[in-house]
């Protein structure tokens, strides 16, 4: 089963990659960008056919490796 992780920083939390992108989009002309965010995706293949199961387990892999819960968020899609 593939599971697909994506994490983004929370609101209010600073970007500065985010702002080094805008900064570097606006330098180019790309005048009309506002507001970029930088996040990531983990895609992983889980030996698991239980859809229950593979979402605990996938829960448990971000809140004890995978993910900074105290400044990121997280969607796990199945």
């Amino acid at each position: 089963m593939q599971i697909i992780i994506n994490i983004s920083l929370k609101n209010g939390v600073l970007d500065p990659q985010g702002k080094a992108v805008e900064k570097a989009l606006h330098a180019l002309g790309f005048n009309g960008v506002s507001g970029v965010k930088i996040a990531k995706q983990i895609k992983l293949e889980l030996n698991q056919t239980n859809k229950e199961k593979a979402l605990e387990e996938v829960k448990k892999m971000c809140e004890e490796l995978l993910v900074n819960c105290v400044i990121e968020d997280y969607e796990i899609v199945l």
